[in-house]
């Protein structure tokens, strides 16, 4: 679900770790553990591995000590801003089959863009890069969905200028959702590469939102740990 995900579809993202979306059920949480004790993975930071601190949208990490992957770094969750619960993700997730005849399942692209509407400037780019390849790999085929995921996701301002002149209706529509469309729909380039970037800050600002309660929990977790 993270930067190892972006690899798979092309937008290439340096990543040290491995980012893991689980189903968050008891039998899930058996599974994990005894694989995370097959990889000799120790939590490295807080939160503690609990259910009810994934639940509230912690990442919980680890490092793993088996020679095979010595060193990497694993983090799970379970909920992610601006998505739906698990079941709704598996249901419409990416499989791919490696030689071995094992599977990855990544996020869908729709999906893994929204995941990276973050406060960090560098998963910016990395939007940009998982639409844009959507598109070079699906424009002769332009479905309702993948129509209105391009308008909706795309940091192009000449993308979405060109998908506007191509398909008005769709923009009309579109519009509704996200307002700035009507830049695209008239050409202004100027003003909406300006607002494409105030777009990107205001949901930067809902990132940071976001965080703040998690921020002070992880803060408590810390002095607890320490205990004090």
């Amino acid at each position: 679900m993270g930067g190892q995900a972006c690899v798979f579809y092309g937008a290439a993202q340096f990543s040290k770790d491995i980012d893991f979306l689980v189903y968050a059920d008891s039998a899930n949480y058996d599974g994990l553990r005894r694989t995370l004790a097959d990889l000799q993975a120790v939590r490295i930071a807080v939160p503690p591995f609990d259910p009810a601190a994934l639940a509230r949208g912690h990442a919980v990490h680890f490092r793993c000590g088996v020679e095979q992957a010595k060193g990497l770094r694993m983090d799970v969750m379970t909920r992610l801003r601006n998505l739906p619960d698990f079941p709704a993700l598996w249901a419409r997730r990416t499989t791919l089959s490696e030689e071995a005849a094992s599977e990855v399942h990544l996020l869908s692209v729709p999906d893994l863009v929204l995941s990276k509407k973050t406060q960090r400037e560098k998963d910016w780019p990395v939007i940009g890069a998982l639409v844009e390849g959507h598109f070079l790999a699906f424009h002769s085929d332009p479905t309702p969905g993948r129509l209105s995921f391009w308008f909706r996701e795309s940091r192009s301002a000449e993308r979405l200028t060109e998908l506007a002149r191509r398909y008005p209706a769709e923009a009309g529509q579109a519009v509704i959702v996200r307002s700035l469309l009507e830049l695209a729909t008239a050409g202004d380039l100027p003003r909406l590469r300006a607002a494409l970037n105030a777009e990107m800050l205001e949901e930067q600002e809902r990132d940071r939102r976001y965080w703040e309660p998690l921020k002070r929990e992880m803060e408590a977790f810390r002095r607890a740990e320490r205990g004090y």
